[in-house]
């Protein structure tokens, strides 16, 4: 449930410039608003399941929108029936929408699977393993070329100009003597692009490892400590224990945030699960409303 002080569950990652939102939990836009962020270039929602503490704050998103002259649609993926739950929404509010809204529903939830594709990334969906159809989310860039090196440039006889950006672009050239200089020879090694996970209500699962491996940052639900055990197994959520295991049994998980804390623990509280997750994982860290995250690119 929503707190006075915690809203519920969101994840809003900025990319060059494009934002993509993953679920939309009620509250969400009060802090879009609070951060001062024009949600009008959100390019796609993602939505993990249709349980209710993921997805009420997506009416007033959708309503939102119309009032600030978006002109691009808005792509909403998730799990079937989301395209249902947008549909009937939009029909009993009668809301009043000015702009494309494009629903795309995961055509088996049960596989991984690439959602969405930009310039030099794409986000898939996984599976997870909750009471309803679920999924998690990464959004993974691809490498990126080596470092430009000058000196090899100006050895091979490659005159400064465009030539040194098209070899820096991964082409090769041709100089006036019909020498071919391929882009190996003046860059370094590839650089890996950056990794970001989304994972919330599921337990520990097959393939799950495989899926959060080498995420500079997961954002991973720990919704009880280890004195709630059996309600965590019974109602298929992680302890804090089991959300700092997974990040390292995978390995090459740089940092993890906890989300998604039971309303049980105030603000105090959550020390208790921030050590049961660092006991495993000692990147762990707890996620706070509006809290901000840079992922710099690795060199």
């Amino acid at each position: 449930m929503p707190l006075p002080n915690r809203h519920l569950t969101s994840m809003l990652l900025r990319r060059e410039g494009e934002l993509f939102l993953f679920d939309c939990g009620e509250g969400s836009q009060i802090s879009l608003r609070r951060l001062n962020l024009r949600w009008k270039k959100i390019s796609a929602i993602f939505v993990t399941h249709s349980h209710a503490d993921h997805v009420t704050g997506l009416p007033g998103m959708l309503m939102l929108s119309a009032q600030v002259d978006r002109d691009e649609p808005l792509y909403i993926y998730g799990p079937p029936r989301v395209t249902e739950y947008v549909e009937t929404n939009r029909r009993i509010l009668e809301m009043y929408i000015n702009y494309e809204i494009i629903t795309k529903e995961i055509d088996d939830p049960s596989k991984p699977a690439v959602l969405y594709e930009g310039d030099g990334f794409h986000i898939r969906s996984f599976p997870a393993r909750h009471t309803r159809t679920c999924v998690g989310y990464s959004l993974i860039e691809d490498a990126r070329s080596g470092v430009f090196h000058p000196e090899r440039a100006i050895s091979a006889g490659v005159p400064r100009g465009p030539m040194w950006a098209r070899l820096q672009r991964g082409e090769s050239v041709t100089l006036n003597d019909g020498t071919i200089i391929e882009p190996h020879q003046v860059l370094g090694r590839p650089r890996p692009g950056r990794k970001v996970t989304f994972l919330t209500d599921s337990v520990v699962a097959p393939g799950l490892e495989d899926e959060v491996r080498d995420s500079d940052l997961l954002i991973c639900e720990g919704m009880f400590d280890e004195s709630l055990r059996e309600s965590a197994e019974s109602k298929k959520h992680m302890t804090a224990r089991d959300a700092g295991a997974l990040a390292a049994r995978a390995g090459g998980v740089e940092k993890m945030g906890l989300i998604h804390y039971s309303p049980r623990y105030t603000d105090r509280d959550l020390k208790i699960l921030l050590k049961e997750a660092k006991a495993e994982f000692s990147g762990s860290f707890l996620s706070r409303d509006r809290m901000h995250i840079p992922i710099p690119n690795k060199e």
